[in-house]
């Protein structure tokens, strides 16, 4: 077996195959890495096999509305570390990563050297933060809340809600989903339930709040 098994998740090739190469390199031949382009993808890597190593999650995947692919990952498998990796380097997007439960936080345009140290530290049980994950900002009540309903949610009702606030009716995504109807209507009673809202607009904003910073 690998000494390490790490999932890479970020829907760009080119950056996939850059991170295959720096982790190669910095972790020995002995280190499993597979891929995965979308939320989706992940959560069929994870629902096959829970106990990975690290997660290294790109910030804006297809299936995911910003922070809640790692909300979604620290609700239904605590146990497994993510790190954030992203373009988006703002001191205010570092500081989101930290509130909802990242391990740390790589900015895509860290040296290799760089990115290295960071996965390894976290694999020692360690987390890694750019300085600006220090500076002084706070995240919102409601974005805290939001993150705490979300982490509720099953994998099938989190991608349920995606298609709802896509703009999907319940018809739409029993099919997009091959399940009946009825059952997506318990899902939506299910997730509203969760999250303390009544409709889909209020499901939507809730979403929101989960968007890399606020107000983009």
């Amino acid at each position: 077996m690998a000494a390490y098994e790490i999932l890479i998740a970020d829907d760009h090739p080119l950056f996939r195959s850059a991170l295959q190469q720096a982790l190669t390199l910095g972790l020995g031949s002995d280190v499993r890495l597979v891929e995965a382009s979308s939320i989706a993808e992940l959560e069929a890597c994870l629902a096959e096999k829970a106990d990975w190593d690290l997660v290294l999650l790109d910030l804006n995947m297809p299936g995911a509305y910003g922070f809640s692919g790692l909300v979604l990952l620290r609700g239904q498998y605590p146990q497994v570390p993510v790190v954030m990796i992203s373009a988006q380097e703002e001191a205010a997007v570092v500081a989101r990563a930290r509130e909802f439960g990242a391990s740390g936080f790589i900015p895509k345009s860290s040296p290799l050297e760089t990115i290295q140290q960071a996965v390894r530290q976290v694999l020692d049980g360690e987390v890694w933060w750019p300085p600006q994950a220090f500076e002084a900002i706070s995240v919102s009540d409601e974005a805290k809340a939001a993150s705490a309903g979300l982490a509720s949610l099953t994998p099938q009702q989190f991608r349920v809600l995606t298609m709802v606030c896509d703009g999907l009716l319940n018809k739409q995504i029993a099919f997009e989903l091959n399940v009946s109807e009825a059952t997506i209507k318990a899902h939506v009673t299910a997730i509203f339930r969760k999250l303390g809202v009544r409709t889909r607009t209020q499901a939507a904003l809730l979403l929101q709040q989960m968007e890399s910073v606020p107000g983009q």
